[in-house]
């Protein structure tokens, strides 16, 4: 399912540099003039892209409320340049950023599925402390993570690694799994996973400073739900709701899903827009 908007042709921005530059395709919706209200960031999920059933509805309530949108494949996904294979969590967080930082809206709701909900809290900690040092830069409204896998490399993956996979990446850098969503195999590089490691967010209180509505089905295959319930725990200071959809797959992505998310999305807008009132 892709965007028929007439305004959804890519732009491309150049990220890294020398053999590290890769071309990173955007979908950037404008808000109407006047219209205040925070950018809603699209951050998709591990060989997800911006042109999936969530990412696309998420650009039409944009559309419909006259906010920004924000879309962007990661390298090798999509639209994008660049080597799946290369891919890390540090490299697509840089191009993420360096999207956000290039479109430069005031403030932003991030909107992140299965790994982007883990982009998402570490852009929460780059922007707090880019900002921390510059005091510029889009200040963080709110969020909304669809099935969080935050450090699922660490967390989810390495532990349950059998014998044959740790040969694998031994001896080749990767191993494959069969995947449920294409007839394409799951890599996970050797690089993906020690990176992992350096881009941790469940070893100790995450700060994000703003409100935070994590989706979750309970029949996730994926990410199991206690993964979100553990995610809670690392966000003491934080606006925390946490929905619990009981017969919810990973995707979440049926229409009752999606309401659940536009409404998510919604709340957090009404709340951040409360919040810039005086008094």
């Amino acid at each position: 399912m892709s965007d028929q908007m007439p305004d959804s042709a890519p732009q491309f921005l150049t990220v890294g540099e020398g053999e590290a530059a890769r071309e990173i395709a955007m979908l950037v919706r404008p808000a109407q003039a006047g219209n205040g209200a925070p950018a809603l960031v699209w951050l998709s999920g591990y060989r997800s892209d911006m042109s999936g059933t969530k990412a696309v509805e998420l650009d039409g309530l944009a559309a419909e409320l006259g906010l920004a949108c924000i879309r962007l494949d990661y390298s090798g996904h999509g639209l994008s340049g660049g080597n799946f294979g290369d891919g890390t969590i540090s490299r697509w967080l840089e191009e993420a950023l360096a999207v956000i930082r290039h479109v430069a809206p005031d403030r932003v709701i991030l909107v992140g599925s299965s790994m982007g909900g883990w982009i998402a809290l570490r852009l929460a900690q780059e922007l707090a402390r880019q900002g921390g040092m510059t005091l510029d830069g889009p200040k963080l409204a709110g969020m909304v993570l669809i099935a969080p896998a935050p450090d699922f490399t660490s967390e989810l993956i390495e532990p349950n690694l059998k014998a044959k996979e740790r040969k694998s990446l031994a001896e080749r850098g990767y191993f494959e799994e069969r995947s449920q969503y294409s007839p394409e195999p799951n890599i996970y590089t050797r690089a993906l996973i020690e990176d992992g490691r350096k881009n941790r967010v469940l070893d100790g209180i995450i700060e994000t400073g703003c409100p935070v509505h994590i989706l979750q089905g309970m029949k996730d295959a994926d990410v199991p739900h206690v993964h979100a319930m553990k995610l809670v725990e690392h966000l003491p200071a934080d606006d925390v709701v946490l929905t619990f959809v009981r017969d919810g797959d990973h995707r979440l992505s049926r229409p009752g899903d999606i309401a659940l998310l536009l409404s998510a999305v919604k709340g957090i807008i009404r709340s951040s827009t409360n919040r810039q009132m005086p008094g």
